[in-house]
């Protein structure tokens, strides 16, 4: 596979042609800044790689597979026994613990016209000339999750692990495998930072961490200062007369006159 985007150039022009020993490559910094990611890696699509392999009046697809590094399948053959490509998915592979699994299938890059290097300067445009120089695996976070999902599904990869990747080539007319390029070389997604190895200089930070910061600590002040007041309101609350205070005394009877006796 081509190495870059320049080398591409050369190849489309017959200068420079790719053979199978090649390998699906990272992509090119000036075409993916930030690659891999925690979650995904972006790879150059096999432009000019399987040439030799088309023949007229056949339809061809590229089948993407991905694998973890210690899954023990590097050597083997992208077929189920009968020439035909595997299907396995990411839950069947524990995705790609156990092997390869189908990652993307796509059309054959066109070596003799491909997308115009010149219009990746162009805000319009770049986007589209991107997604057809390139292929990010790990780019959808739904299909796991969505029962109406049909489509090949290519779920996000687990960050600090490592990866391979294979390109195969298709024959869609007769579903068997035609070509293939070898396993990449190993290809590592990124680690989670801990919060001890975040940088917290503040001269580290952008603007708007250092603005939702400011205002998450007034929001906490408000809280305390809030909770603080009720408890004392609660304390010195002046205690009200106790029942036994706010009941009517009862009327005192006059207790009955005794006779006083007199002196015989």
């Amino acid at each position: 596979m081509c190495r870059s985007w320049i080398v591409v150039a050369f190849c489309c022009l017959g200068q420079l042609c790719a053979d199978q020993s090649l390998k699906p490559q990272i992509a090119a910094p000036q075409l993916a800044t930030n690659n891999p990611t925690l979650t995904t890696v972006a790879l150059e699509k096999p432009f000019c790689v399987f040439d030799s392999s088309l023949h007229p009046n056949k339809s061809y697809s590229i089948y993407l597979y991905a694998m973890k590094e210690s899954a023990s399948a590097m050597s083997s053959l992208m077929t189920d026994g009968s020439s035909k490509p595997l299907d396995s998915t990411f839950q069947q592979t524990n995705g790609g613990q156990l092997g390869p699994y189908k990652a993307a299938v796509f059309h054959v890059p066109s070596c003799a016209t491909p997308p115009r290097l010149v219009d990746a300067g162009d805000v319009s445009k770049v986007s589209d000339v991107l997604k057809q120089y390139l292929f990010r695996v790990g780019d959808d976070g739904t299909c796991l999750y969505d029962p109406n999902f049909l489509d090949v599904c290519n779920p996000p990869l687990t960050p600090d692990t490592t990866y391979r990747f294979k390109y195969v080539l298709v024959d869609s007319t007769e579903g068997i495998v035609k070509d293939q390029t070898l396993w990449s070389d190993p290809i590592k997604t990124r680690r989670v930072k801990l919060p001890l190895q975040v940088d917290t200089w503040p001269g580290r930070r952008s603007g708007a961490m250092i603005v939702i910061t400011s205002i998450l600590s007034v929001l906490l002040f408000l809280l305390l200062a809030g909770t603080l007041a009720a408890v004392s309101s609660a304390v010195m609350r002046p205690e009200g007369p106790s029942p036994e205070t706010r009941c009517t005394p009862q009327a005192t009877q006059p207790s009955d006159p005794r006779p006083q006796l007199g002196s015989e």
